[in-house]
């Protein structure tokens, strides 16, 4: 074979290796957490999320504007949430907020969440349990389903907001939705980012808000 065309066949493999392996590392480091869900309630709450926000603003496929201006709803109070949410992610807001007591599940109850940092922090004296009809909710920043949201972002940005909220779980959707709303562009449309928005901002003001439902 002559050398010209050895070195054409070299060539060719080193790139279908280069590019294999970039797919394989691309893939590795983009792990959908929704899947981490065997029974699939996260994969059918994020879809009835995104199609309950494409249906109200209805701009067509453009998600970046999409998600932004729903944003910017959340934190300039302005969101209708009469018209906003589906009946199908009211029932999936029901399904959460009755496994609230649950320190493993999405949300908890904010009481046990300040406890843990108590503790982490040697405070000595229990902490005062508040009354059932008192108890807020808080998403579980420190759970599995956030930290591999953490884990497998490449924004930095968003890393911080996630290691702010593990300290103190007692920040309002609006305030967090401001913070997500200036992200750089490419670090703001990722799944990541889209994934904490569905589940943190609007499942989390479903969890309040569904009672107003009947």
């Amino acid at each position: 074979m002559p050398l010209k065309i050895k070195y054409t066949v070299v060539l060719f493999f080193l790139v279908l290796f280069i590019c294999t392996t970039g797919n394989t590392q691309a893939t590795e480091q983009n792990f959908d957490c929704l899947k981490i869900d065997n029974q699939g309630l996260l994969k059918q709450s994020f879809d009835s999320f995104e199609k309950d926000l494409f249906h109200h603003y209805k701009f067509n496929n453009d998600t970046i504007r999409t998600y932004q201006t729903f944003l910017n709803e959340v934190y300039s109070l302005s969101i209708n949430l009469r018209e906003l949410p589906s009946k199908n992610s009211i029932r999936l807001a029901r399904i959460y907020k009755k496994k609230a007591t649950d320190r493993n599940s999405l949300w908890v109850l904010l009481s046990q969440y300040d406890e843990e940092m108590v503790a982490s922090k040697n405070t000595s004296g229990p902490k005062t349990t508040q009354q059932k009809e008192e108890e807020v909710l808080t998403f579980n920043y420190r759970g599995g389903f956030i930290q591999c949201l953490k884990n497998n972002s490449n924004s930095e940005g968003f890393k911080d907001i996630v290691n702010t909220l593990e300290l103190d779980g007692n920040v309002s959707p609006s305030l967090i939705a401001q913070r997500l709303h200036d992200l750089p562009r490419e670090e703001f449309n990722t799944h990541e980012v889209k994934s904490f928005i569905a589940f943190d901002i609007y499942y989390s003001i479903l969890l309040v808000i569904e009672k107003a439902f009947g």
